[in-house]
């Protein structure tokens, strides 16, 4: 039986389609991807709260994948340190083939059942970190040999795929099946899949994140202030916070260089 990711588009003829008939064809199957998502909440909560636990206990988040998957992943962990001012080992992002596989892919590096394990064995790995496995087909040996090798050992698995029943969710304490049916482009599953992925992983992170204390009221008060942007909202969330003028907020700002230290200093 063919997977659902692979399964021929509903829209046939491509290239004898108008530009715009493209993208509305396009946008229609990108619309089907939240409704996929909302269908699997129950799914990534229970996720999240054994994920919660490992993370309080000072385990790690660990991503792993391939191709388009890999990429995810990295990039979901690589925007945790600046966000939530975290350390850069909290999330790790790993993706088969190395870090040259994030520009250009490396053939046939997914296909290798052992080289996931050996990935994550740099990381001295242990049962108090948590491997999220991330594949749309579901059957990416990099991965799925990976996180049977985790539970193995011990440490608390889970993925993201797009089709139901797979290996990878078998291999997977918290699975989370997103079936968003068959892509736009026959089997290009960095579209629909690829940003159901997305979705889900900013869900994790966030909500994680959330409880872990890194948020308070909505404002991403521990963010590293990294450029001017950031510098100027950080101003503006003291100045909300304490009611002080705007040069004082700044200097507060630099001084301190959070705006958690900068606010706990002026209420303090």
């Amino acid at each position: 039986m063919i997977k659902i990711t692979e399964q021929d588009s509903l829209h046939r003829h491509l290239e004898q389609k108008t530009i715009r008939e493209l993208l509305v064809g396009i946008n229609e199957e990108d619309r089907k991807v939240p409704e996929a998502v909302a269908a699997v909440i129950p799914q990534i909560e229970a996720f999240v709260e054994a994920l919660t636990v490992k993370m309080k206990g000072g385990g790690r988040l660990f991503y792993l994948g391939a191709g388009t998957s890999g990429r995810l992943g990295i990039v979901d962990a690589s925007e945790c340190p600046p966000t939530y001012g975290v350390p850069d080992d909290w999330v790790i992002g790993l993706i088969a083939g190395g870090d040259s596989a994030i520009r250009k892919a490396v053939e046939f590096a997914e296909d290798n059942p052992d080289l996931g394990w050996q990935d994550l064995q740099e990381y001295a790995i242990d049962d108090r970190d948590f491997v999220v496995g991330i594949a749309a087909s579901g059957t990416t040996p990099y991965v799925v040999n990976a996180l049977k090798m985790c539970r193995q050992n011990g440490i608390k698995t889970g993925c993201v795929t797009c089709n139901p029943g797979t290996p990878l969710a078998g291999q997977s304490d918290f699975p989370v099946e997103v079936i968003v049916g068959p892509e736009f482009v026959t089997g290009s599953t960095r579209m629909k899949a690829g940003t159901a992925q997305k979705l889900v992983l900013n869900m994790i992170t966030t909500t994680v994140m959330i409880q872990l204390g890194r948020v308070v009221d909505n404002k991403m008060v521990d963010m590293q202030i990294a450029n001017n942007k950031l510098v100027e909202r950080g101003t503006r969330l003291i100045m909300e916070a304490t009611g002080i003028p705007y040069d004082e907020a700044l200097s507060a700002l630099r001084l301190h260089g959070s705006v958690r230290r900068a606010i706990a200093f002026l209420e303090g």
